[in-house]
């Protein structure tokens, strides 16, 4: 299965609702496209969403993901992609994006090719779980209502971001939750916006505000202070920023401050190195959580297929092509009452 043609590409496309998160404020998002073709006219595609989390300008992340897909994948055999895949690590360890845009498309590529779903290819597919939907840092008043809206479309856990200013943090949480249903589940994101005293003080009325965890409230470098926590505390923290690549799962992995790991295939480079850390998380018991950044059902459906083929699997937070004013491609996964369900389709099940 032979690789013999390239298209990469790129688009700036304007979110619908734009949105405020303890570091930045964002209305636009940068994405690159690739697309592999075989010499038997099979298709494989790929989505880079650079951010400043992963420290790549989209100039560059388009520069490096345009370049390796010519040099590197031209001409290479997908059936062999465990050292396709490790080549490609070995040239772009400073573009996780642009790896990860080129890593999902030669999974796409060699399960559409033999007639698999990618889940299928590297797992057994567990059942659809329920996926978070993302409210920014809002007034009180913008965020019950955003809430409302995202209840009344079906989806039944929200995911509110705080960080800039604790006391209005913790008076929304109180209003959200009086005015959220029982069966609605409610977690949140600092950002790394949060001082240990915030954060020991979030604890504390974890139980009273029913939160399901807490997402990074530490700066990464301070993320070892989080062990004077008890372990039941630091089992419904989940790290972000914290989890970067493979190494960074090590790193975590002794004390364990964190019980969450929360993958993003654009931080850790694509499928493979998200599966590098599923198997640490799995190795230590540590629980995944899958996120996303702004990004297309390309890549949001690579972040699925990825997750629902790892045992540690326990949380989806993959809302990230929802508020897009466009996207180059189309299917990938149905929503359905906020389960994400992948499709009975080879590859990642989507079209251009």
């Amino acid at each position: 299965m032979i690789i013999q043609h390239v298209e990469t590409w790129t688009d700036k496309l304007p979110l619908t609702r734009p949105y405020v998160i303890a570091t930045r404020e964002v209305s636009t998002v940068d994405l690159h496209f690739v697309r592999l073709e075989s010499h038997l006219g099979v298709s494989g595609y790929g989505c880079a969403a650079p951010t400043m989390v992963t420290s790549e300008s989209p100039e560059e992340c388009f520069q490096a993901m345009d370049s390796l897909a010519h040099d590197v994948l031209m001409r290479q055999n997908v059936q062999m992609i465990r050292p396709v895949t490790l080549e490609l690590q070995r040239q772009c360890l400073n573009f996780p994006s642009a790896l990860a845009a080129l890593d999902m498309a030669v999974y796409d590529l060699l399960a559409r090719s033999i007639g698999v779903s990618v889940a299928s290819l590297i797992g057994h597919p567990m059942k659809p779980l329920p996926t978070s939907i993302t409210i920014g840092i809002l007034p009180l008043e913008q965020t019950l209502e955003e809430a409302q809206e995202y209840i009344s479309r079906g989806f039944r856990c929200l995911k509110v971001k705080l960080g800039l200013n604790y006391e209005e943090d913790l008076a929304r949480l109180h209003a959200l939750r009086s005015i959220c249903p029982e069966n609605v589940t409610i977690r949140v994101d600092a950002n790394q916006g949060y001082t240990l005293e915030q954060t020991t003080d979030l604890l504390h009325a974890l139980h009273a505000l029913n939160l399901e965890l807490v997402e990074q409230p530490l700066v990464r470098e301070e993320d070892h202070q989080m062990i004077v926590f008890p372990h039941e505390a630091r089992q419904r923290m989940a790290a972000d920023e914290s989890l970067i690549c493979p190494s960074d799962a090590l790193r975590l992995s002794n004390g364990m401050p964190f019980g969450i790991w929360n993958i993003k295939l654009m931080k850790c480079g694509g499928i493979t190195g998200a599966l590098t850390i599923a198997d640490i998380a799995e190795m230590t018991g540590i629980e995944l959580m899958w996120g996303c950044m702004d990004e297309s059902v390309i890549s949001i459906a690579a972040a699925l297929h990825t997750a629902y083929a790892c045992s540690q699997t326990r949380y989806i937070d993959l809302d990230g092509s929802f508020d897009l004013s466009r996207d180059t491609a189309h299917g990938g996964f149905v929503l359905s009452d906020g389960y994400l369900h992948i499709l009975d389709e080879p590859g990642l099940g989507v079209t251009q």
